[in-house]
């Protein structure tokens, strides 16, 4: 049978697994809302705001905004 310090292991890799998987479901979600707030934005506007943004976030959102709703920014 399992012993008090299988259970133990179990619990903790449990709280783990949930803690990563939550932290990424919130940067997904984050995500989410950036880029739907970008897309309602003039373009003047949104282009100020991506050039403030580290380049991996701008190629990412413009990625985004190019494949969900078909709106080319300036690179």
């Amino acid at each position: 049978m399992a012993s008090a310090t299988d259970i133990t292991v179990w619990v903790i890799s449990g709280l783990f697994a949930l803690s990563i998987g939550w932290s990424k479901y919130s940067k997904y979600k984050a995500r989410e809302k950036m880029v739907r707030e970008f897309s309602r934005m003039d373009p003047e506007q949104r282009e100020k705001l991506l050039s403030r943004l580290q380049p991996e976030l701008q190629i990412e959102i413009r990625q985004e905004l190019m494949k969900r709703f078909r709106l080319k920014t300036d690179l």
